[in-house]
């Protein structure tokens, strides 16, 4: 008996943790102005006796998602001169999220200060808001805190509509 031809099935994934942007957030139905998101997984470890996302690893996926923000926006601007201190966070947990659910993190910087400017967090699961998050985030140079860079006021005005207060 003659053999069938082997079928060669090709899967195409978004890799987890790559930068998302604005097409690809509209085509996971997240609406503007938010322009960056990583994609990930919810991993067993990350789950409470409860069956959903424990609270404090919201606060390591933002951290996760800050990283990645810096990276591709802001070192490439601001070199090495200007050091960012994350000063506080906050949470708003809106709905829970299971196991194995894959859900994108979006987040955008929507205030600047002379010092400081504030970052809005939304973790999605299906087109659907279920936790949103927010951090003020400071400029240091030399250990003190400093105006932020021109460079990077201006950009994260471009990139992310942010408001100068």
């Amino acid at each position: 008996f003659p053999l069938p031809a082997p079928t060669i099935t090709m899967i195409v994934m978004t890799a987890f943790l790559s930068p998302l942007g604005p097409q690809d957030l509209r085509d996971a139905n997240i609406p503007e102005p938010w322009s960056y998101g990583l994609q990930d997984r919810v991993r067993f470890g990350e789950i409470d006796v409860l069956g959903h996302v424990n609270n404090s690893v919201y606060l390591r996926w933002f951290e996760n998602f800050r990283i990645s923000y810096f990276r591709e926006r802001i070192l490439p601007i601001i070199g090495e001169r200007q050091t960012i201190v994350l000063r506080n966070v906050g949470l708003d947990f809106m709905a829970e999220i299971k196991p194995d659910e894959t859900y994108i993190l979006t987040g955008r910087t929507v205030e600047l200060r002379r010092t400081s400017f504030t970052q809005h967090y939304g973790v999605w699961v299906d087109g659907t808001l279920r936790t949103t998050g927010h951090a003020v985030i400071v400029t240091v140079e030399n250990g003190q805190k400093a105006p932020i860079a021109q460079n990077l006021r201006q950009a994260l005005i471009e990139l992310d509509g942010a408001a100068e207060l």
